[in-house]
């Protein structure tokens, strides 16, 4: 019991700055993973990357195993953060860093950031710009976070739009080269799923084979419980209560990651307004979506498929998860019908919980 109100507490705290239906999704997916913990269970949660960060061990009680997960999400906070003064990213979106001798526009860049631009570049072309990462200029303009948000300037929009290209940048190794002055990245839509795997590689190689790393949603299963159980994740009923799953899943060893219209957004004149963008218009996508779930073996994959399968709506968006081996998805209507990709229901055991509205 104390440890279930140890996380409500933490949630309680955070939901004025990050919001409440983002708080929900974690809450749901904290109490599905505190549900059975066995009797070595070692658990920490703290606040980073802007979200709830809690990695729970059951088959160590080596706390420094904890620590040392923390100090990846600081570590790669410091590379990945789009507005943190200083990181790796920043430097490069805003040219502070020293390009290559004989060039203007290549730079040499850590491997870490390397990798991950290169992943995200990789999925910017196979969905043809649907998910683009250099998305900088457009997310830049949206705060969905303020308290009192406002929807950018038909001209501001339009300006930004033109400089969201994934076409100028080209990773070549450890060095990337941008063909235009305005590219900048964001990797937010894939830098949890990233890290997440890091931090999921680091416990196994110290021999743990039994965890749950959750970063603010973006959980990932090491193995399973004790006992040969499954983990069980519940996916929020969007829009509803912190506590309503739309359905429960049994994993093991698996990344689940959802994308939904419910976790950053705001309201102005009637019309809601989220954080999953449409580079190409600058404005919310409108596809008759409110979430995806992916179920993938990497972390990072799950991340870009979740906000890629969203962006290329219901139908096109199936076709892209089920073109990959080992991927699963849940879609989510407007009318709040599940619809799952092909075999999902024979590879993972799933309950529906809540029934779509009349």
């Amino acid at each position: 019991m104390k440890k279930h109100l140890f996380f409500m507490d933490i949630l309680d705290e955070i939901t004025r700055t990050i919001g409440r239906p983002l708080c929900g999704f974690l809450v749901l997916l904290g109490m599905a993973m505190l549900t059975g913990c066995g009797q070595k269970e070692i658990t920490a949660t703290s606040f980073k990357l802007n979200t709830i960060v809690k990695v729970t061990i059951y088959d160590s009680s080596q706390r420094p195993l904890l620590d040392e997960c923390m100090a990846l999400c600081d570590e790669y906070e410091n590379i990945f953060s789009r507005t943190k003064e200083g990181s790796e990213l920043y430097k490069l979106n805003h040219r502070e860093l020293e390009p290559v001798e004989g060039s203007t526009d290549t730079y040499e860049i850590s491997e870490p950031l390397a990798e991950l631009l290169s992943t995200g570049l990789s999925y910017s072309r196979e969905s043809q710009g649907a998910f683009d990462i250099a998305i900088a200029p457009l997310t830049s303009l949206w705060d969905f976070t303020s308290e009192k948000p406002v929807v950018p300037g038909k001209e501001q929009i339009e300006k930004a739009v033109a400089a969201c290209s994934y076409e100028d940048a080209v990773v070549q190794g450890t060095r990337i080269t941008l063909g235009s002055a305005d590219t900048a990245f964001d990797l937010g839509a894939i830098a949890k799923g990233y890290i997440a795997d890091k931090m999921k590689e680091f416990l196994e190689a110290k021999g743990v084979k039994s965890a749950i790393i959750n970063l603010g949603g973006n959980v990932l299963c090491i193995g399973e419980k004790p006992g040969k159980k499954a983990f069980h994740i519940g996916i929020q009923k969007p829009f509803a209560d912190r506590n309503e799953t739309i359905a429960t899943m049994d994993i093991r060893g698996k990344s689940v990651v959802s994308s939904g219209i419910y976790e950053r957004y705001f309201e102005k004149d009637g019309e809601i307004y989220h954080h999953i963008l449409d580079p190409r218009s600058g404005y919310p996508y409108d596809n008759d979506l409110v979430a995806v779930t992916i179920i993938s073996d990497k972390s990072v994959d799950g991340d870009a498929l979740s906000t890629t399968c969203f962006a290329l709506g219901l139908e096109k968006g199936m076709a892209f998860a089920e073109a990959r081996d080992d991927v699963q998805a849940i879609f989510i209507t407007k009318d709040y019908q599940v619809h799952y990709t092909k075999d999902f229901q024979k590879e993972i055991p799933v309950s529906e919980t809540v029934k779509a509205a009349d």
